[in-house]
């Protein structure tokens, strides 16, 4: 059977769902999914806080009117979250725990039974300790179960006319802080000010790193690296940097990879 095709009758078997829906690429797909197979049983929930953009919020909001799903944005500080600022290596989980509380709440709420979310057969390579939250309030992890990868996500999105198939990899903007340095509201502007100006520039995958209060890492594609030597737009990125607080601005050698925080972590 076709891997679309039995993600649809994973759906019809569950009889109702709500899909923790951040508008990227993985929970794009889902909830379109879950919404051709279940209809109004099909719900979405976003997380609103200061470490998730605006214009994603915006974009959730928007794709949902369009396709005609429910939709309930909660909001969710995860700086409010004991421990959470500290910025701990188990960060993800607490902030996962908390989240997928309030969506089990809003399920219930609904009469919803059950709560799906959208990591795919790629995150189990790498250290997501948000997943053990999931894993432990029960949520369902169909593109997971089922063994969809990330390129699959895509081509299956591009096929149905998804658009988000080629929309750029994201990550809440608490995964550009290295362990153990305090993330606060201020920096994260920061950040989020930052990607955005690449965003605006052209830029399609890339990370921007906060290191300390004032130092920026950026990674880019090694393919976008040459467009860094533009003497014009190098200068306009490292003065508008300046202006959003960083002091240091910095290319990472190495490019765009996911999760590049966890490469200083030992024996996890």
């Amino acid at each position: 059977m076709d891997k679309y095709e039995q993600l649809i009758d994973y759906f019809k078997n569950l009889g109702s769902v709500a899909v923790a829906f951040s508008s990227g690429v993985d929970s794009t797909f889902l909830l379109y999914a879950a919404h051709e197979a279940l209809g109004d049983k099909a719900i979405a929930v976003t997380a609103s806080s200061c470490s998730f953009p605006k214009r994603e919020l915006n974009e959730a909001i928007d794709y949902c009117k369009t396709i005609g799903v429910r939709h309930f944005v909660v909001e969710s500080e995860e700086l409010k979250i004991e421990g959470f600022s500290q910025n701990p290596p188990n960060r993800c989980y607490l902030c996962k725990r908390e989240l997928f509380e309030k969506l089990f709440d809003i399920a219930k709420e609904q009469g919803i039974a059950h709560v799906a979310e959208g990591s795919n057969l790629d995150d189990n390579g790498d250290y997501r300790p948000g997943l053990q939250a999931v894993a432990e309030l029960g949520a369902k992890s169909p593109l997971r179960e089922i063994g969809f990868t990330k390129q699959e996500i895509r081509d299956y999105s591009e096929k149905l006319g998804l658009p988000t198939a080629k929309k750029q990899s994201f990550a809440c903007l608490a995964s550009r802080f290295p362990y153990g340095e305090t993330i606060n509201e201020k920096k994260l502007g920061m950040v989020d000010k930052a990607e955005q100006l690449l965003l605006d520039l052209g830029f399609s995958q890339f990370r921007v790193r906060i290191h300390g209060d004032n130092v920026a890492r950026i990674e880019l594609q090694p393919q976008d690296f040459s467009r860094m030597l533009d003497e014009e737009l190098r200068l306009r990125i490292y003065d508008n940097f300046k202006s959003y607080g960083f002091d240091y601005v910095s290319l990472d050698l190495k490019g765009y990879r996911t999760g590049s925080m966890n490469e200083t972590l030992k024996g996890i």
